[in-house]
Order: C-alpha cells, then structure tokens, then sequence
C-alpha cells in the first residue's frame, strides 16, 4: 500500500487521503495514518508545487552544473556535495556515474549572469572541485510528470492516476 500512495503522491499531491484511499481500494484512515507514519519516518521529505516560471513576467535559468570532484580520503563525495547542498540557489545535488563529471547541480536564478557568477565565485573556488561545465536549459519540456509544451502544458495529474 505505501508503494501505491507514494506514486500517487509523487504525480499530484493535493490528492485527499479520501481521493487516495478510492484509488487504492483501502480506507481514508488507512491512508492517512500510512502517510504521517511515511512523513515521521522521512520517507516522505515534502511536498512541492511545479511552478511554470515562464508564464511570468521576467527572466527565470535553470542550469544543470557538471562537477568534476577530487574527494577526501575517508570521505568520498559527502563532505563536499553537503557543503554544496546548503547554497539557496542548489535546488539539487546528484552523485553520477558513468559520466567524466562526478556531481550534477540543479541550479536556477534569475539571469545567465547570476548562474555564471555563482559557479565561479562559490562552486569552481571549492578545494575539492576540480573543473565545472555549465549546461543552461533552454526550454522545459516535461516537469515531474507535467507536460509543459504548448497547449499541453494543463495539469493532466488526474489523468495520469487513470
């Protein structure tokens, strides 16, 4: 059951416990006291909503920043992707594989210039980072399971719950 709720969850999480229970065939109760128990056990970490910032008046960048790393003896990637971490501007921070950059950044602000300036004033100054590469996005096409693209882009959660 906690699989089920977490995927519903995951797609739309204005759902009520009610709406959730109906889908899964359990009761509210049930999925509501599965999901303060997933929420006390940090299963579930938060919820969010998916802003479109280009339907917005003013300029919104979301960059993804490759970080090449040398790590710490005896400490890996941690202590440097948790001090990484705490920048406002990190909205994620990804360990890679199979890539020649060890980190991935999801970073977003509010002009090109503000990126740039944030990776070489604090990411590339870091003793640990060895190189960065800069991958600004261009166009959002699909967002946590929301198609954005021109008349596309309504909310279709309910639809996916189908």
């Amino acid at each position: 059951m906690r699989k089920q709720i977490l995927e519903i969850l995951e797609k739309n999480s204005k759902l009520t416990s009610a709406e959730i229970a109906a889908m899964i065939g359990a009761s509210a109760e049930e999925v509501e006291s599965e999901i303060r128990a997933m929420e006390s056990e940090n299963i579930i970490c938060g919820y969010h909503a998916l802003v479109d910032w280009e339907k917005l008046e003013g300029e919104r960048v979301t960059a993804l920043i490759g970080v090449k790393i040398s790590p710490v003896r005896g400490e890996g990637f941690d202590r440097i992707s948790a001090r990484i971490s705490k920048f406002p501007e990190v909205k994620s921070v990804f360990l890679m594989s199979g890539s020649s950059n060890d980190l991935i950044l999801n970073i977003e602000g509010d002009s090109l210039k503000d990126i740039s300036q944030f990776v070489y004033n604090k990411i590339a100054t870091m003793d640990t980072v060895v190189s960065t590469a800069t991958y600004f996005v261009l166009k959002k096409y699909k967002d946590h399971y929301i198609d954005l693209t021109e008349g596309h882009g309504e909310d279709k959660r309910d639809q996916l719950m189908s």
